[in-house]
């Protein structure tokens, strides 16, 4: 069930560029500079689950594939943090995890004037503002004042997504004399959680399980990687020690159910995304709305006997980015890297034509969506994690900080816990990530360049936390 919305800004006004409505009684998608901006995500859900993707034969996704046909598909999309409330909060910020304080699903507040929210710039721009769906943000939803969306319809429980495309469209199609930025924030397919621990879902249940024929197979890397860093294997053990992940002694079927489960929920969502689509589309204003769908996180659904997210294998780590605007963005794809927690929010500022401030660490996408090459991206991205939901081993929950680099060419991991508690892995080679490759001598350089990377990140945006993994690492090479 929704909250009541908390209100409607009651002030309409055009905005330069603007030049009334249609004979319908809505603005003519055409008459505006300023695009609408549309802003869709889903919760938990790996890049590549999308039949764009993957292909049609164990899923099929007309409206992610509608949009990623029609824009800009970036492939190497990373979240900010694999975890929802951390995720979301940096997307929403524009700000790194650790610069924000937000780095696991405990509740917290944040500062507006110290940290403004993607509704506060867009409503101080005169754009129209709304959020419908999961919150999981820093801010009371029912302060509109700090999160600056005039519009809200709240899910409560994370669940009954059905509920969300028709506030989205009464949204969209109001008579208004500016453009909006609408955010639509579904929860499937994390009902994969519920669905793991054989609990009702709550957005409502799935088709009964095929017969075994007909289920996903395995996935071919369901093994943990070759000597793989005692700190993963430290999780993995409490992660499976807890009704939380109850997957430790799964058998084949049981993991190939909960894929086919996993893409039932993507399907689920991605009718309902059809749905809201087919709003906007009715509303007249597709040629002048700008549509951005990602998630806050990805779902390893076996990858390495792991399910869930907070670890950085790319199931956990990498999402679904694509931007679609008609007639703008360019039908591509692109393999830049991508930090959606920090790149998000300027993109969107950079479309509506509202200047970045100077605090966010992130860049804009415009170009690239475009098909242009700007001058020079980046070398890497960084993500961060704090891996705390586990059981006991040996009498103690580990509580593991970690940070990840994705170069070009390599993905490393460092945390502040273990033996040896480095991975590197090959990603043009081993894009499986089926062999941690740190502690072979070949690899050193590459492993100290890596280093290096964390440290100028830590440096430039004040991470401790790395610094002091950092240190340690270094100090455990002397010894």
């Amino acid at each position: 069930m929704f909250l009541k919305n908390i209100g409607v800004a009651a002030a309409v006004f055009n905005l330069p560029g603007c030049h009334g409505s249609s004979q319908n009684g809505m603005r003519d998608a055409r008459s505006c500079k300023n695009p609408n901006i549309l802003f869709i995500m889903t919760d938990q859900q790996f890049a590549d689950i999308m039949s764009c993707r993957m292909g049609t034969q164990y899923i099929n996704t007309p409206a992610m594939d509608s949009l990623a046909k029609d824009g800009m598909l970036f492939t190497e999309a990373y979240t900010a943090n694999p975890l929802c409330i951390p995720a979301r909060n940096s997307i929403f910020t524009g700000r790194y995890p650790h610069e924000i304080g937000c780095q696991n699903n405990k509740g917290g507040t944040l500062n507006p004037d110290e940290f403004p929210s993607m509704g506060r710039y867009f409503k101080n721009a005169g754009y129209d503002t709304g959020y419908i769906g999961k919150w999981h943000l820093w801010y009371k939803s029912t302060d509109k004042q700090s999160h600056g969306f005039d519009v809200t319809a709240i899910l409560n429980d994370n669940g009954h997504d059905n509920e969300i495309p028709a506030p989205a469209i009464e949204f969209i199609k109001r008579d208004r004399g500016k453009p909006f930025l609408l955010v639509v924030s579904f929860t499937n397919p994390h009902d994969v959680c519920q669905l793991a621990r054989h609990q009702v879902l709550p957005s409502g249940p799935i088709p009964p399980f095929p017969l075994k024929d007909q289920l996903p197979p395995l996935k071919s890397n369901m093994a943990p990687p070759t000597h793989e860093s005692d700190t993963m294997t430290l999780i993995r053990k409490s992660y499976h020690n807890t009704s939380t992940f109850p997957v430790g002694n799964y058998d084949e079927d049981e993991w190939r159910r909960l894929s086919w489960g996993y893409y039932r929920l993507v399907e689920k969502v991605d009718t309902l995304i059809g749905k809201v689509l087919e709003g906007l589309k009715e509303s007249g204003q597709l040629d002048n709305t700008l549509i951005v769908f990602t998630s806050d996180h990805g779902d390893c659904h076996g990858a390495h006997r792991f399910n869930q997210k907070t670890v950085f294998y790319e199931e956990s780590a990498r999402i679904p980015l694509i931007l679609s605007y008609k007639n703008v963005i360019k039908h591509d794809r692109c393999d830049q890297l991508v930090n959606t927690g920090i790149d998000i929010l300027p993109t969107l500022l950079d479309f509506a034509g509202i200047a970045q401030p100077e605090k966010l660490p992130g860049r804009s996408l415009k170009l690239l969506a475009l098909g242009r090459q700007p001058e020079r991206w980046r070398e890497y991205v960084i993500v961060e994690n704090f891996m705390t939901q586990g059981g006991p081993v040996d009498g103690t929950a580990p509580q593991v900080k970690g940070r990840m680099v994705r170069s070009g060419s390599y993905k490393y991991c460092l945390y502040d816990h273990g033996k040896q508690r480095e991975e590197l892995f090959d990603m043009k080679k081993d894009r499986l990530e089926t062999e941690n490759l740190a502690f072979k001598s070949q690899y050193k350089d590459i492993v100290k360049q890596h280093r290096d990377f964390i440290k100028a990140f830590a440096e430039k945006y004040k991470d401790t936390t790395a610094l002091t993994m950092l240190n340690q690492v270094r100090e455990d090479d002397k010894i």
